[in-house]
């Protein structure tokens, strides 16, 4: 059965130019909820990388910075291409945000909750599934038990429970190319949006239809419209760039490997056969360096 589509911009894009607008609060507020699990609510756009003016022309990452109800940050970053040390710049992000938001003598118990969730539009990582889920957990190596802690809430004055996750960052990954359209939840729903730039008539996940209206790709002003395929043109053109480099630098690594073989007397044949490279490319890599 074919399910009506209303075609959207890239998600990238609404973040950068419409979802800093507090009246479009509520889009976010959907797609946090699907996460989450429960209703946030969206204070205020806070500043981060993709608020500099020198970012303008940067299609690879772009982010947003979200402060909810519970004072938590909650940053949203959608990358594009590969990048060389991902986990590691994650955990420095998270880290820095924890670190900026601490006043120096300040008790630690006004750290930062932070939740970082990444949007991935490559293959990240080997396994199959296409959401993975992070946070630093205490166990206790022989009961295997979660550790729970209290704390004194300094309102009520009655010790509560408290948990690891309740002070350390959470990480989200969506590898959207891995999503294979099946809809088992409300995240999956807004994962559809994120792979597709559609939405589907039977969708009904918080706040997707609002999202369905609000970055709805036909109901774009003319200027709009412009600077949104000015935009897509701009991507198109720096994937290319991305995928030309990173082919030479195969080819390039590739040939080196294949004259150190050469070198060495390895056969022709079998030379070709495990770099790649055709024997036309592989003698003239040769006659280059003679």
């Amino acid at each position: 059965m074919i399910t009506e589509e209303t075609k959207l911009v890239r998600f990238d894009w609404a973040i950068k130019n419409l979802l800093r607008d507090k009246a479009n609060f509520d889009v976010l507020e959907g797609f946090l909820a699907a996460f989450l699990h429960e209703d946030v609510q969206v204070i205020e756009i806070l500043d981060s990388e993709s608020n500099q003016s020198e970012f303008d022309k940067k299609f690879n990452r772009v982010d947003i910075l979200v402060k909810d109800q519970k004072q938590r940050q909650i940053i949203i970053e959608i990358q594009n291409h590969r990048e060389t040390g991902y986990l590691e710049r994650i955990l420095w992000g998270a880290s820095k945000l924890i670190v900026n938001n601490l006043e120096l003598g300040q008790d630690y118990r006004h750290v930062s909750k932070v939740i970082s969730i990444s949007i991935l539009y490559f293959n990240f990582g080997l396994e199959e599934d296409y959401v993975y889920y992070g946070v630093n957990e205490f166990k206790g190596l022989y009961s295997k038990k979660t550790l729970v802690f209290r704390q004194l809430n300094q309102q009520t004055r009655k010790l509560e429970k408290r948990y690891s996750k309740d002070v350390f960052p959470e990480y989200y990954l969506i590898n959207v190319e891995r999503f294979q359209d099946v809809i088992a939840s409300d995240l999956d729903e807004w994962i559809y949006l994120l792979k597709h730039s559609a939405l589907r008539a039977d969708f009904k996940a918080k706040n997707i239809e609002t999202a369905g209206e609000k970055l709805a790709l036909l109901k774009m002003s003319r200027e709009e419209r412009q600077q949104y395929e000015d935009y897509m043109m701009d991507m198109a053109v720096e994937h290319d760039v991305i995928e030309t480099a990173r082919t030479d630098g195969k080819t390039e690594k590739a040939k080196a490997i294949a004259l150190n073989l050469l070198a060495k007397g390895l056969d022709i044949a079998l030379i070709v056969e495990t770099t790649g490279l055709s024997e036309e490319e592989l003698m003239a890599a040769s006659k280059s360096i003679e």
